[in-house]
């Protein structure tokens, strides 16, 4: 008869072998396992700055200024709100060239179910559900006008003593994943999954690389994300660090070149 660990590791494979932007440990979009300490607030700003890809002219750049606020509820479990304030540029000949604002801000719940043991085989567990709520407006291209529901499972497991490998899989029941002028605009179901390896290279910096992408219930991969992200996070001081990093991407919904930068925070 399979044990409780057995089938806890088995149910989270499931959300993983989905195939292929929920609250993470930025600079990464692949989401770690670890959850805020009960009581305590983990505080990320970051702002990032996307080429959008040509199939989107007139749109030539989007910003995404981004502030994450996560409260530990009660051990193993964080609750986290993200209100993100977006500015796209487009080319002269749309009007207005420039839009600023308010997009639609993310509520989410994550669980952390089972943490990884030394000498155990098996990684850590969790799995976050996400609300994003239509707080950005529409007729500027700032929100979608949609609720969208998604269900998002973490495995997370050290391959040596200062190297993690992450592992994200989910689904999107409603709404879609637009946020600003990139992400995937078919409204319904969307498989979304990724992947990042980080290592510690002293004891101030992480640096590590990941890829994620995205593709709706009918797996038109023309239509879907794919994107890959380098960077890491630099310790300023014991609860203060500096997150920074690169991406590139490919199709539509993925923006063409990137970079971000961020701090996050513990008190």
């Amino acid at each position: 008869m399979p044990t409780l660990d057995a089938r806890s590791f088995a149910l989270a494979v499931l959300f993983c072998l989905l195939p292929l932007k929920v609250a993470a440990q930025q600079p990464f979009v692949t989401d770690d396992a670890d959850v805020t300490d009960k009581g305590k607030v983990h505080l990320q700003v970051a702002d990032e700055y996307d080429l959008l890809q040509r199939a989107l002219y007139p749109g030539k750049t989007q910003n995404t200024f981004g502030v994450e606020v996560d409260y530990g509820l009660w051990k193993g479990v964080e609750v986290g709100f993200a209100p993100p304030f977006l500015a796209l540029h487009s080319s002269h000949v749309a009007a207005p060239q420039t839009v600023f604002g308010l997009g639609d801000s993310t509520l989410h719940v994550k669980y952390n179910f089972y943490r990884e043991r030394e000498g155990s085989r098996l990684p850590a567990m969790a799995i976050s559900a996400i609300v994003q709520f239509p707080t950005g407006s529409v007729s500027r291209r700032l929100g979608t006008g949609l609720t969208d529901y998604y269900l998002n499972g973490i495995l997370q497991k050290s391959v040596t003593g200062k190297t993690k490998l992450r592992l994200n899989g989910g689904i999107l029941f409603a709404g879609n994943t637009v946020n600003g002028q990139l992400g995937i605009r078919t409204r319904g179901r969307v498989f979304t999954g990724g992947g990042s390896l980080v290592k510690q290279f002293t004891k101030r910096l992480d640096f590590g690389a990941e890829i994620t992408g995205a593709v709706t219930s009918n797996f038109q991969l023309s239509k879907g994300q794919l994107q890959t992200l380098v960077g890491g996070n630099y310790a300023l001081r014991k609860k203060l660090s500096l997150d920074f990093g690169v991406t590139a991407g490919r199709f539509s919904a993925s923006p063409r070149l990137g970079a971000q930068l961020g701090f996050s925070f513990d008190f």
